[in-house]
């Protein structure tokens, strides 16, 4: 085993919140904890002893008598008799001495919201969406890059009971669609463009192709984010949050849903998840306060987009005080490190990104240590695939020795986090330092048995108030169930491969399932199937990511090609180009690659999951039964294309 590349000083031990919680609950309960790891066996042995009193620790007063109706999943139910509002926390904090929000852009000035006037435009936006009929149950659907006004608009729109859900703009007006078209939201808040890469991306004419394709939308409210020409009836954003005035949140069910966050869309349209008030209260208010530390003296800065659960999450530092920082723009602009320079510049103390950037800022020789002040920073998060050891001893070597790596694994499913670092953990490279508080996770094989020091799925056997409340559209439950529960009934399967240690840290390999995972952001591969079989040069087609052992993630998109069709150059841009259109520049391949003929089962379905891990180096003959294929020949022509 591999020696810790960080460890906490016995001072930093004694004054993490997490600490302070481990007291917390002796005093409470008489239970004595050992070390993080026997906190961490109680907290998932009752959960509702655990969940209650976190809920006390963070002052809301005494546990309620119901905090969980039964352990059986799905079906459990959190605090059914409390009311409350997300909101409600983010006033609570509200403060005169440091902002609220910091806003950054490329080639924008840097704009700070002190708390007066964060929470005042939220009252007069929520006002605004009063004035439009909008009350608790509608849905208001934004179309934003990662800006101040997303996180106001949000803000405005919880405080009402009414349901956020967004998309960042690099989506297509049809991919936003997929997603937002299925909410029927009454209002649409979106931004006249957003710049990235030294460009302004004019998207009004993607806004009039959601305006059109919005049944039932009372009004369109535009941030005029690039001065493009105004969007015709349209509500002009600094006028509908003029004004000022109080925020007073609407009380709701523990479980009233506060956003809709949406899976990628790998076998159809995306799914829409839906997340209850409390549950995400309760869950981020832990992971950012106990596993992160993040307090009133902190800044929260993660590079994200309104399409990631990560930008939830980032949001999650107004519950404890902390200020957070938006940035709409390109990280490795104009330089690869840029985002060091960024983080020194506002003063960040938790900086979150992705292992992509940490790699490409190491092929680029950066040494953000010594190129700029990051005296304040003392995490940095990383997390939407596997951080590869070398990646995080570079970390420790070139951002700062007493700089935690923050690794954390979790997904779009709970909005948080199921395992990662912890304030009094050690860190050691390649793995994932703890599970987190509450998080009942393990490793189980194929016959659902536990397994330790040997790869397994992560499963969750518990529940944790930030489980969905269900799926958009689920009336009866069918989707939901059938997406975590159909392998092991009564268990949560995430989808995922682990090797949970025998110290208690984890290991990820990545995807066991077919959703593309590349940089953080989940995306599906039915978007740009959509997208490429358009082309008449084009019969069908499959992605897969592929996660290297270097830490790449590899990308490559099969063609099979129509009669007479020679691939060239010319034909590769076109792919290229209708995905970049249709779907978005993340989804671009890495590389196109002509294939003979796509593989699939008997009932049709593309073997995703299979070429994946054939080009990872399986053997062809352990991934699936040759007589499920229907051509089976196809997958040594796939095995001979892994790369070297």
């Amino acid at each position: 085993m591999t020696d810790s590349q960080w460890e906490p000083t016995p001072d930093e031990i004694a004054a993490a919140p997490v600490t302070a919680f481990a007291r917390f609950v002796t005093a409470r309960t008489g239970h004595e904890f050992a070390d993080y790891h026997s906190l961490w066996r109680w907290s998932v042995a009752d959960v509702a002893e655990f969940w209650g009193a976190l809920w006390e620790f963070l002052g809301f007063g005494p546990a309620p008598e119901r905090v969980l109706t039964s352990r059986e999943m799905p079906g459990a139910q959190w605090f059914p008799d409390t009311r409350l509002n997300y909101v409600d926390r983010v006033i609570a904090q509200a403060r005169t001495d440091r902002p609220a929000i910091v806003g950054l852009g490329e080639d924008a000035p840097t704009l700070e919201l002190s708390w007066a006037e964060t929470l005042g435009r939220a009252a007069a936006f929520a006002r605004t969406l009063r004035s439009l009929g909008v009350g608790p149950g509608d849905r208001v659907a934004a179309y934003l890059p990662d800006i101040p006004e997303a996180v106001i608009a949000f803000l405005a729109t919880a405080s009402l009971g009414a349901i956020w859900s967004a998309c960042g703009q690099d989506y297509s007006a049809r991919a936003a669609l997929d997603r937002l078209g299925q909410l029927e939201p009454v209002v649409l808040v979106a931004a006249d463009g957003y710049r990235y890469g030294g460009r302004a991306h004019d998207r009004t004419g993607e806004i009039a192709a959601l305006r059109a394709g919005l049944s039932g939308l009372r009004a369109t409210v535009v941030v005029r984010r690039l001065g493009a020409t105004p969007v015709e009836d349209a509500l002009d954003w600094a006028e509908a949050s003029a004004g000022g005035g109080e925020l007073r949140p609407e009380p709701v069910p523990f479980d009233h849903p506060l956003w809709v966050l949406f899976s990628s869309g790998t076998t159809g349209l995306p799914k829409g998840i839906v997340h209850g008030h409390g549950g995400v209260l309760l869950e981020h208010l832990k992971a950012v306060a106990l596993h992160f530390g993040i307090g009133r003296d902190d800044t929260f800065f993660w590079y994200t987009s309104p399409s990631w659960m990560m930008w939830n999450f980032r949001n999650a530092g107004l519950l404890t005080g902390a200020t957070v920082v938006c940035y709409d723009g390109n990280p490795a602009r104009p330089r690869p490190d840029a985002l060091w320079e960024l983080a020194a510049r506002t003063g960040t103390t938790v900086l979150g990104t992705s292992p992509g950037y940490v790699l490409g800022c190491v092929k680029a020789n950066a040494v953000p240590r010594t190129d700029f002040d990051l005296s304040r920073l003392r995490a940095v998060g990383v997390t939407g695939s596997a951080l590869p050891p070398s990646s995080s001893l570079w970390l420790g070597e070139h951002v700062g020795a007493r700089v935690q790596v923050a690794s954390i694994s979790g997904g779009t499913d709970v909005v948080s986090a199921f395992f990662g670092a912890t304030p009094t953990v050690p860190v050691w490279p390649g793995e994932l330092s703890a599970p987190y508080l509450g998080a009942a996770v393990d490793a189980f094989d194929p016959a659902g048995r536990s397994v330790r020091g040997e790869m397994g799925e992560l499963v969750v056997t518990a529940p944790m108030p930030s489980m969905p409340v269900g799926f958009w559209r689920d009336p009866d439950g069918k989707r939901y169930r059938a997406a975590y529960f159909d392998m092991f009934p009564g268990v949560w399967r995430h989808g995922d491969w682990i090797t949970i240690t025998d110290r208690g840290s984890v290991v990820v390999h990545g995807r066991s399932d077919s959703t593309l995972n590349r940089h953080g952001i989940r995306m599906g591969s039915a978007d740009i199937y959509q997208a490429v079989e358009q082309l008449p040069e084009v019969v069908e087609s499959l992605v897969v990511g592929v996660e290297r052992p270097d830490g790449e993630y590899w990308m490559p998109l099969f063609v099979v090609l129509a009669a007479g069709v020679e691939p060239n150059a010319a034909l590769r841009q076109r792919i290229t180009d209708v995905i970049r259109t249709h779907v978005s520049p993340r989804h671009v391949p890495d590389e196109i690659i002509p294939a003979p003929a796509i593989p699939h089962t008997r009932t049709g379905k593309r073997l995703e999951v299979p070429i994946k891990r054939l080009l990872q180096g399986a053997d062809p003959d352990t991934v699936v039964a040759r007589g499920a294929v229907d051509d089976p020949d196809l997958l040594d022509w796939f095995a001979a294309r892994r790369p070297a």
